[in-house]
Parts: structure tokens; C-alpha cells; sequence
């Protein structure tokens, strides 16, 4: 089947590919509508690599998806051809000891879409397990539901705070992930949230939402604004969602006594942590990897319009056109949010 080919760094190719299509009984077969276009799959194409992650031979990109159910396994009761579905893209082994304490999204032989060697779902059709298909409301779009996958890694940044109502929440870095956070914090209950970037493109669409604050630290301090909206007492939470090592210097300055420190994103490289103002302020110390457990709260806060991801879906593109939707993502513009593929638009 016709599938988006990384071949090699910077070598895409749109082509037919032989691709693993057997379905099992607890497995659902789904015709693919939308997917987003990923930072990791925007690194695999210019880098070839993510840390040990390296592309050896040619993968199949995307991971961020949603689609139509068109068949189901003899064992699976929940779902129906015809469903409109969104797919969380991780497949562990679920009898595994991650799986059954229930972190199965740090299962070590997690089969994750578009990690290398595991072929991803820019194509027409994919195989799917049912316990990791999740059925959309009729009032979700399919663009919203491709868009479900990286609100999750904002929900579960939100749920590992344990954020509380009312709480001030700052996030640094309005990429993607840092406003999906941002929104999932204002859902958690958090009363005021600010954003921080240099990107005053990126802050303007983060500003769009109510609750949000962007503070642009090309021209002011994140500190005073923060000392400034809390009466010199600090955020309840802060979220770490940009990857640059310059984040954590002072980053404990910005916490309140007690506060927690949820690290979103990923740096290349070390970064500088100051234990003794950690420990001055007794802070707790939260990671996050992908997701668990939280994509049906992800569809249910879409659903009910608490959440509303449209407004940060870009621009979207044709299958055909899918080299020049990675181009156009590898520029990395500043008002660019995300970028979706219309696989098959018939089905949009």
C-alpha cells in the first residue's frame, strides 16, 4: 500500500510499501484520515535519529492519527465498522510488569508507531489493537481526533502535577506541547497559567485562550511576572516544556515554597539542576514519558468543548502532497502549530 517513506535523512519518498496487515481477534483495521505532523518525525527526517533511536532502513512516519474502523476481530465488542476512531499510537506488552502496575507507556518493548523499527501510520489502511482505539463522539472532527495523541502528553503533564483548582501554572515553551499542556492545566482546574516563549507568534495563538497570560522574554522577565500576578509568593506548578538547557537556570525561583516541577520536555544534552534551591523549597520533581491511562479524558474534555484544538491545527495538506507538509515542517515557521495530511479527505 501507498505509504509517506523516510528512506533516509532528508529522503522522503511517497511510495508503495509491503506492510504487516494481519488482523488479529482483539484487533480493529482502520482506514487512516488524518495524521499530524510530530516534532519526532520532523527529527527523524533532518537528523535520521532521536537519542538511540536511528532510522537504519526505510519507516513508515506519523503517529498521530485518527480514522475510520472498517473491520474488527471476533473478540472485539466495544467498537464497529463505520466507528470513527483516534489511536493511542504506543502498543505494549500488556502482560508486562510496566503494563500490569499500570505504566505501560514505560513498558521497555513498547511497539510505538514511527519509532524506528516500528513503521508508523502515514498510510491508508493500519491494524490496531482495540484496548488502544478510542471511539469519537459524533461532535468530534476527525482533524480534532488526530490532535487527541500529543493533547495527551499535556494531560498527563497536567495529571502527574496534581494540580490543584485555582493553582497558578506556568508553562515555558508555546510549541505544541507547551500550549496542549497549558490547555490541559486550565482543564485540571488551575486558575491562571502563563506561557512563555520567544516566539511572539506562538504566544499570540497560546494568548487566544482565556486563562492563558503570554509573557514574551525577549522583552520581560518571567520571574517578576510571576512575582507579580502572586504576590511574590510563585507558581503553584511550573512546567519545563521547551528542552533548552537556559530553562533551568534559576528555574526553582520561579516556584512557590512547596511547589512541583514538571519536566515536559526533552533536552539533547545535560542541564543544569540547583539541588540546595530545590531542597530550600522543598519541590517535587515530576518527569513525564508520552502517556497513560488518559485518552478517554483527552476525548471527553474535546467532546464537551472545555478543550478546543482547532484553533491550533495550522494547515492541512493532501496525501499527495506529504513531502512538501514535512518541508513546510522542517522550516519550523513561527506561527506554525500543527500541520495535519489528509490521507483521504473523502473521509474528513
Amino acid at each position: 500500500m501507498k505509504a509517506l517513506v523516510l528512506e533516509e535523512r532528508l529522503h522522503l519518498s511517497l511510495r508503495d510499501i509491503d506492510l504487516v496487515d494481519n488482523m488479529g481477534p482483539r484487533d480493529v483495521r482502520i482506514r487512516i484520515a488524518r495524521v499530524g505532523i510530530c516534532g519526532s518525525d520532523v527529527h527523524y527526517y533532518k537528523h535520521g535519529k532521536i537519542g538511540p533511536f536511528i532510522v537504519n532502513e526505510p519507516m513508515v512516519l506519523g503517529h498521530e492519527a485518527a480514522g475510520i474502523v472498517v473491520a474488527v476481530g471476533d473478540q472485539v465488542q466495544n467498537l464497529a465498522p463505520g466507528d470513527r476512531v483516534c489511536m493511542e499510537p504506543g502498543i505494549p506488552d500488556l502482560a508486562s510488569r510496566s503494563s500490569r502496575e499500570g505504566h505501560y507507556n514505560l513498558d521497555p518493548c513498547v511497539r510505538f508507531w514511527a519509532t524506528p523499527p516500528i513503521h508508523g501510520c502515514l498510510t491508508s489502511v493500519v491494524v490496531h489493537p482495540a484496548a488502544f482505539t478510542f471511539k469519537l463522539p459524533d461532535n468530534v472532527s476527525l482533524a480534532e481526533g488526530a490532535m487527541v495523541e500529543p493533547f495527551a502528553v499535556g494531560l498527563h503533564s497536567a495529571t502527574k502535577s496534581g494540580i490543584k483548582p485555582g493553582a497558578t501554572a506556568v508553562v515555558i515553551g508555546a510549541g505544541p506541547i507547551g500550549i496542549m499542556v497549558a490547555l490541559a492545566a486550565l482543564a485540571a482546574g488551575a486558575g491562571q497559567v502563563l506561557i512563555s516563549d520567544l516566539s511572539a507568534e506562538k504566544l499570540a495563538i497560546a494568548g487566544q485562550y482565556d486563562g492563558i497570560l503570554p509573557v514574551d522574554i525577549r522583552s520581560e522577565s518571567l520571574l517578576a511576572r510571576i512575582k507579580k500576578v502572586t504576590g511574590g509568593w510563585g507558581a503553584d506548578v511550573v512546567f519545563e516544556a521547551s528542552g533548552s538547557a537556559r530553562a533551568y537556570e534559576n528555574i526553582f525561583d520561579l516556584l512557590a515554597p512547596a511547589g512541583t516541577l514538571v519536566l515536559v520536555g526533552m533536552p539533547t544534552g545535560p542541564v543544569p539542576i540547583d539541588v540546595v534551591a530545590a531542597q530550600a523549597k522543598e519541590a517535587r520533581i515530576e518527569t513525564i514519558f508520552r502517556y497513560a491511562n488518559v485518552y478517554p479524558q483527552a476525548v471527553a474534555l474535546i467532546a464537551s468543548g472545555k478543550v478546543d484544538l482547532k484553533p491550533l491545527i495550522s494547515a492541512s495538506f493532501p496525501f499527495a502532497q506529504s513531502i512538501a507538509a514535512f518541508e513546510r515542517a522542517a522550516e519550523s515557521r513561527p506561527a506554525d502549530i500543527k500541520l495535519q495530511i489528509a490521507v483521504e479527505e473523502s473521509l474528513s
